[in-house]
């Protein structure tokens, strides 16, 4: 079972299963939204996702991976001409700074692929352990659940964690989720997200999970507590 902080009530294992083939029914076949052609593109592409949309980013790489198509041409950059090509993403300098160096260890070191080990990646300048995940699950094709904003909000939410942080998110998602499963449900929780369980006004009376999601139970109770008290 399951424990959710906010209702202090656990989901059983028959639940997460059901919200589990809930959720691959409604986006089964979802994937990342951000658009690449190699490892390292997707590498590069995720490290700018971070506090941007994937949308800007896509539009950033456009160009960027049309002049600019790998590990050998990126390195040849200056981090100013880099700057030019992703400025309107957030954090543009830093992330700049970063991928020119990345650029030149996966040039010198891999041969301009990727590492295959979340360690390896992470040691990457700029390579958080939710773009490891990322980059491992998709190009490598290695098990992993990353956590970004839309799955700790929907995880937590749902009731299939109750972390107050990402890591400990991850760890209970990945006891929550089969292994098998655990690449796909990550872009399961994305899109669900980013559709239904929004962050603000999430539109829950529409949501397919609303009969098992303890967020949405828990503020049934309330609603049906408040009309009490005001009879």
């Amino acid at each position: 079972m399951t424990y959710n902080k906010l209702t202090g009530k656990e989901l059983s294992r028959r639940q997460i299963n059901e919200i589990l083939k809930i959720l691959e029914e409604t986006y089964n076949g979802a994937e990342t939204a951000l658009k690449y052609k190699t490892p390292f593109q997707l590498l590069i592409s995720t490290m700018l996702a971070a506090q941007s949309t994937d949308k800007r980013v896509n539009i950033v790489t456009e160009k960027l991976f049309k002049d600019y198509p790998d590990a050998a041409s990126m390195r040849r950059m200056s981090e100013e001409q880099i700057r030019e090509y992703i400025k309107t993403v957030g954090l543009y300098k830093a992330k700049a700074k970063n991928i020119l160096k990345v650029s030149e260890i996966l040039d010198e070191k891999y041969g301009g692929d990727i590492p295959a080990t979340r360690e390896e990646l992470m040691a990457l300048p700029g390579v958080g352990r939710k773009t490891a995940n990322v980059v491992l699950s998709i190009a490598k094709n290695v098990p992993a659940i990353a956590v970004d904003t839309h799955v700790f909000r929907v995880s937590n939410r749902i009731g299939l964690a109750r972390a107050k942080d990402v890591l400990n998110t991850e760890k209970q998602l990945m006891e929550s989720i089969p292994k098998e499963k655990w690449s796909q449900a990550h872009h399961w929780l994305i899109w669900h997200g980013r559709k239904i369980c929004r962050a603000r006004n999430p539109l829950c009376t529409e949501c397919p999970l609303n009969r098992i999601c303890l967020y949405y139970r828990q503020n049934e109770k309330e609603d049906e507590g408040a009309a009490i008290a005001e009879k």
